[in-house]
């Protein structure tokens, strides 16, 4: 219990004081999980769009591959990331192996399935007859389309959060394309791992206090847009 009273008062300490390489962490860590949740959000609402509303051969294969990448290990995705961009791997030629722009890759790969999935629920919400009165008024598919992200937008806001949560908290990615390197591409969760193995519970709890705050505070900006459109309907 002590050490959970230190670590809280760690984290306030840290905050008031403008510790430089917390701050420096802080924004690495919400640069790279917002930057690959973007990404993601491009990829599988479009994605789960089609899915939901096309029928054609090896979709359901398709979908079963989604639900399937919902709940890959992290680690296992930071692994073949790895070998893709490793010096001696396909692209290793980018360098991009222990940078930030790994670690967003790999943190993409986690959550598109995850926005995917979530958008294709979604989506299915909706009444199949809504498509067919929007096509009859003489909507253009890019019309269509915008028609009914509007309508699924509660459940896309879900889809994001979920996004989110999976690559803000996740750490075994990013240890191993980032490498944890100080001043790089140490974020708060490599942070926390290096603080326990170093015997400093008390600093590894103060930054997990900042990292719960941090997404909070995203997911109440997400939260309240998500309720705004409800508040609409």
């Amino acid at each position: 219990m002590e050490w959970i009273l230190q670590g809280i008062r760690d984290a306030i300490l840290m905050l008031l004081h403008g510790d430089k390489e917390v701050l420096r962490i802080t924004l690495l860590t919400l640069k790279v999980s917002c930057t690959a949740t973007l990404i993601s959000i491009f990829i599988g609402i479009p994605i789960g769009y089609i899915l939901a509303f096309h029928d054609f051969f090896g979709r359901k294969l398709i979908v079963s591959m989604v639900n399937l990448g919902m709940g890959f290990p992290p680690t296992v995705v930071g692994l073949w990331v790895y070998i893709l961009i490793a010096r001696n791997g396909p692209l290793g030629g980018l360098e991009l192996i222990y940078t930030p722009t790994a670690i967003i890759i790999a943190q993409a790969v986690i959550a598109s399935p995850i926005v995917m999935g979530f958008s294709v629920a979604a989506f299915q919400q909706i009444n199949s007859k809504m498509k067919t009165q929007i096509l009859s008024l003489g909507a253009s598919p890019i019309q269509l389309m915008l028609l009914l992200v509007r309508e699924a937008r509660l459940g896309l806001f879900a889809a994001v959060m979920a996004g989110f949560g999976g690559v803000i908290s996740e750490v075994g990615a990013s240890m191993m394309v980032g490498g944890n390197i100080k001043g790089d591409t140490r974020v708060l969760t490599t942070a926390m791992v290096m603080e326990v193995n170093k015997g400093n519970p008390e600093v590894a709890i103060a930054l997990s206090v900042i990292l719960l705050a941090l997404a909070y505070l995203v997911v109440v900006v997400l939260t309240i847009n998500q309720q705004r459109g409800r508040s609409i309907q």
